[in-house]
């Protein structure tokens, strides 16, 4: 297994100068995750949990973000110049914690790519089809990720039967990272976007935006019932069952490092990250992505 993922390795996109890891032990190798800004770190937070012992590399593009106001070829370049970086730090996977990166790059990625990628929407969309009992479902997310379609498409592929009623909630990311997330504000606001869903009787509702897991306080007590699937712990779910089907779980005697990269405003991003992690988050480095533009 060693001696075949260096041989990956050293297949790693041609788009970019790759890197002989050589005699480098694979399962010490950090997890790498990447989103346009913040919202990634709910699913490093999922990733901490079930992962203990994994090392990771974030790195959220604050200075170009929001990737939903961007073009399919845009949203493709940005994140293969962050997958590239990422390659180059020696990550064993990489994790596409954006839906609309998920939804728009994820195929150009692994094309281009010589280790294991994954993103966010197959995770939760698995999720729901196993728990719905109805085949009624409920999406939500930014507007880009509802026009693009990503959610409805990947669950009707997967069950043609399933019915989608998809929403789109674009106050919920700048009240996430306002603080806002228990105002009464926020359960207003999200009983207006929330109700045309709930009367169509879903009884499965996925958070589609990774910023959204940090209203689910507040999203329990507008659905009430309903089951709420978070797709950041889905993917952490995913990407242990990866490292333990490739054999390439880091040791639990090895302690994990942690490092967080951003393209802009480094102080505001350690400010934020903090409530979404619900702890400090000291050193984060902000990066170019100049040398990742060919």
């Amino acid at each position: 297994m060693k001696v075949l993922l260096n041989l990956r390795r050293l297949a790693i996109n041609q788009l970019h100068e790759p890197i002989d890891f050589g005699d480098v032990d694979e399962k010490l190798l950090p997890i790498g995750v990447f989103d346009s800004g913040l919202g990634g770190l709910t699913v490093v937070k999922q990733l901490l949990l079930h992962l203990p012992n994994e090392s990771i590399i974030y790195f959220g593009d604050t200075a170009r973000l929001p990737y939903g106001t961007k073009s399919i070829l845009t949203v493709r370049k940005f994140s293969l110049q962050i997958a590239r970086f990422l390659q180059e730090q020696g990550v064993k996977i990489i994790v596409v914690a954006c839906n609309t990166a998920s939804s728009l790059a994820l195929n150009v990625i692994k094309e281009n790519t010589a280790i294991p990628v994954l993103g966010v929407i197959g995770p939760g969309v698995s999720a729901a089809l196993r728990v719905s009992k109805s085949k009624s479902i409920g999406v939500i997310g930014t507007t880009a990720t509802i026009l693009s379609g990503a959610y409805k498409k990947a669950l009707q592929k997967l069950d043609p039967a399933v019915n989608v009623n998809s929403v789109a909630c674009p106050l919920f990311v700048p009240l996430v990272e306002e603080g806002w997330e228990r105002s009464d504000v926020t359960e207003l606001i999200a009983r207006k976007y929330l109700d045309p869903i709930i009367n169509t009787e879903i009884d499965t509702l996925i958070l589609g935006c990774t910023h959204y897991p940090i209203l689910k306080d507040v999203l329990h007590k507008v659905v009430d019932n309903i089951i709420i699937i978070d797709s950041s712990i889905e993917t952490a779910r995913q990407v242990r069952y990866i490292l333990q089907s490739e054999k390439i779980q880091r040791p639990k005697r090895s302690k994990p490092t942690h490092k967080f990269y951003v393209s802009d405003r480094p102080q505001r991003f350690e400010e934020i990250a903090e409530r979404f992690l619900g702890e400090p988050l000291p050193n984060v480095k902000q990066i170019s992505l100049d040398d990742y533009r060919k």
